[in-house]
């Protein structure tokens, strides 16, 4: 048995990820956590990349924004020592390899008015397992969550699950109030979370509005509020910058960076890949010859010279340097078939204009491609016209940047989500016995093993070339104002918080 209080334990995520990673505490020198300060008058003004896909549900890839405007709040929480720490839950303790025992915070209301209970989290489990399309967070493990006590919730899984809190600190797992859940079985965290900041409208894919929660459980925020532009063109973020529009604008492109001031120009070291996933389901590359050959014909090395000005890193494999492990147990790996000689073969290859470089990926590799035979047709728009095509396989080819840390911090997660039978964001469509056979059985390991397993499971996803690795991505934050105790996190789930003042 073990059992986790509130000094900081280390989580699973701890054996399996072992990096460098570091969370900033403050954007210009204040000191996180400073309790005690009165409130101020003062709203801080962001620019977000993408645009609501999906209203704020948080069993879609919206649920970052709710988390990095601390309105969500989860269980527990993974600091920036990749350890789960207490949040709503104030200590957990693993009975049997099945069986966890979570004791609940007292003194916490959801943001309209109702009270935080053992119910309440339940009921929330109990909604994210019952989705028509489940949380990807929680894919390849069943939950059950039952009430044991007044301040008390055990959570059982079908089978071991080493990351079981991981899982449960992903935003994909915020706990809501009860109104968040929708008869016509949608959810919406506007006026349900727990956090410093209450969401009070969402206005489409426009704006958001948020406001300082004064009920909070916690330290009170010391912002009066939230005002978030959505602004999917990066020329743009960077732009309301300079201009002071906004405060902060999220992956300004590399092509603007010497624009800005220097002193407003924060580069957050990232997990981070951009790669090419082809469509091995349907279509020419549904062939794995013709995959070989896609893969024989890009050179990753002209990206980063080209669209990123050298501010990048070729990729070799899908795992960066910021998982320092992974470099020195890659072997190598070729295609497992002879690449096909290709001869007027037409695909479509798809990217999303809200991460600006994308765009200009895609022009390099149509170039690539077609020097190889190939005759490329491009289909380049917003990520929310498109993100449902890329998930039902409507392209042969689509350029994809990833946080391979993202839902839980661990790469191996970030494998089974993209490249499994069931994954719930294979853009590739690889359905593959020996992949998800790697993958189900690392996912019951920890710590060397389960390192193994995922180099293991990286390799064999590679030879296949359903996705060919381009750059290793370096994200800029920009931030003006005075603003002190911005996060810049590399697992992009934490951004403002209670402590994020003007300085």
């Amino acid at each position: 048995m073990s059992k986790h209080t509130g000094r900081k334990v280390a989580a699973a995520v701890a054996l399996v990820a072992a990096t460098t990673l570091v969370l900033s505490g403050c954007a210009t020198g204040g000191t996180e956590g400073e309790s005690g300060a009165a409130p101020g008058d003062d709203r801080i003004k962001l620019a977000m990349m993408q645009p609501p896909t999906a209203a704020l549900n948080p069993y879609s890839d919206d649920v970052m924004k709710i988390s990095r405007w601390s309105t969500g709040e989860t269980l527990v929480r993974i600091n920036d020592a990749l350890e789960a720490e207490p949040l709503l839950a104030t200590e957990w303790e693993q009975t049997d390899d099945l069986t966890w025992v979570f004791t609940l915070r007292e003194g916490v209301t959801f943001h309209d008015g109702t009270e935080f209970t053992a119910e309440a989290v339940k009921n929330s489990i109990d909604h994210a397992v019952a989705a028509p399309r489940p949380p990807r967070v929680i894919k390849g493990v069943t939950l059950t969550a039952e009430v044991t006590g007044d301040n008390e919730i055990t959570v059982t899984t079908d089978v071991p699950d080493p990351l079981l809190v991981n899982r449960l600190a992903s935003p994909q797992m915020s706990i809501l109030s009860a109104a968040a859940y929708l008869d016509d079985g949608n959810v919406t965290p506007v006026g349900t979370g727990t956090g410093p900041f209450e969401l009070v409208e969402l206005n489409g894919t426009s704006t958001a509005t948020l406001d300082r929660y004064d009920d909070y459980w916690g330290d009170v925020a010391q912002l009066a509020g939230i005002d978030v532009d959505f602004v999917p063109d990066g020329t743009a973020r960077a732009g309301a910058i300079r201009s002071g529009e906004v405060n902060i604008a999220e992956s300004v492109p590399v092509s603007q960076v010497t624009l800005l001031n220097p002193d407003d120009a924060h580069e957050v070291f990232m997990p981070r890949t951009s790669f090419l996933t082809l469509n091995s389901e349907s279509g020419p590359f549904a062939d794995p010859a013709v995959r070989a050959a896609a893969r024989a014909a890009i050179d990753p090395s002209v990206i980063v010279d080209t669209v990123y000005e050298g501010q990048a890193d070729p990729a070799v494999g899908l795992l960066g340097p910021a998982i320092e492990w992974a470099e020195d147990m890659r072997g190598d790996v070729e295609s497992s078939v002879k690449p096909a000689k290709v001869d007027g073969i037409t695909i479509t290859l798809a990217t999303y204009t809200d991460r600006a470089e994308n765009p200009e990926i895609a022009v390099q590799l149509e170039k690539q491609l077609e020097d190889a035979g190939f005759i490329v047709e491009q289909d380049v728009r917003e990520y929310v016209a498109m993100e449902g095509e890329m998930l039902d396989g409507a392209f042969d080819a689509v350029v994809v940047s990833r946080n391979t840390l993202l839902d839980m911090g661990d790469p191996l997660s970030f494998l089974s989500q993209d490249f499994t039978c069931e994954g719930g964001f294979n853009i590739a469509q690889l359905c593959n016995a020996e992949v998800d056979e790697l993958i189900d059985a690392g996912m019951q390991v920890a710590g060397d093993d389960r390192r193994q397993a995922t180099m293991d499971a990286e390799a064999a996803v590679l030879q296949l070339d359903a996705v060919i690795p381009l750059v290793h991505e370096r994200v800029v934050q920009a931030e003006t104002g005075g603003y002190v105790d911005i996060l810049r996190d590399p697992l992009e789930r934490r951004l403002i918080t209670e402590h994020t003042k003007r300085g």
